[in-house]
């Protein structure tokens, strides 16, 4: 087919810009593409994986609700799949708490203890964090461990507050040191406000001043 003079020279033109460039787009057109997929390849992973974190997670639900020795070992085995398998995801630190509370419904204090312990080392979500301090807290105060319990309860979240005070309280008074215990309640009474729990906390200091 014959090219006039003008349409000879877009040709030699366009060649000319594809000897120069050509390849540099090809490259930018592959890696466009293996991007698009392989964002497409971590989405489905990472569904993939929380698809089977729910499965482990409703399982270790499951094992809370019923009694016996094999479900402490079903509740155990699953939350350490979590821990180990799906820590990234959600499940991990929500199941470890569930978990911990199970463990502590049956007396299992070291059990429950260490699941907090891994909460509050390798836990991401700092709300969850700050429960697993305050639990744990309360294991090391079955456990006797007063000191030990006491240092949970430094540096509370603005929320946690009143609650870190309450328990700061119940483990000042097991030790013995009324006037700490009183004060902590008191805190902990200001900073909950109209909070029912309250009360309780009241109750406490009543039976204290009366003891």
């Amino acid at each position: 087919m014959a090219y006039d003079l003008e349409e000879q020279e877009k040709i030699d033109a366009l060649r000319a810009w594809w000897d120069k460039y050509g390849v540099l787009c090809t490259a930018f057109l592959v890696a466009a593409v293996i991007a698009v997929l392989g964002w497409r390849g971590w989405q489905w992973y990472q569904g993939h994986e929380a698809d089977q974190a729910m499965g482990y997670f409703e399982a270790l639900e499951r094992a809370a609700g019923q009694s016996g020795d094999d479900a402490v070992a079903r509740i155990k085995a699953a939350s350490k799949t979590l821990r180990d398998d799906y820590a990234s995801t959600g499940y991990a630190p929500r199941g470890v708490l569930v978990a911990a509370a199970a463990l502590q419904r049956r007396h299992d204090l070291a059990g429950a203890g260490e699941q907090l312990e891994w909460l509050i080392h390798k836990g991401g979500d700092s709300a969850l964090i700050a429960v697993a301090r305050l639990r744990l807290a309360g294991i090391l105060l079955e456990q006797k461990r007063y000191d030990q319990a006491l240092a949970q309860l430094h540096d509370a979240p603005g929320a946690f507050t009143g609650l870190y005070a309450d328990r700061r309280g119940d483990i000042l008074a097991a030790q013995g040191k009324t006037d700490d215990a009183r004060k902590a309640w008191a805190e902990a009474i200001k900073d909950l406000g109209g909070d029912s729990a309250t009360q309780v906390i009241q109750l406490k200091i009543d039976a204290l001043n009366g003891a």
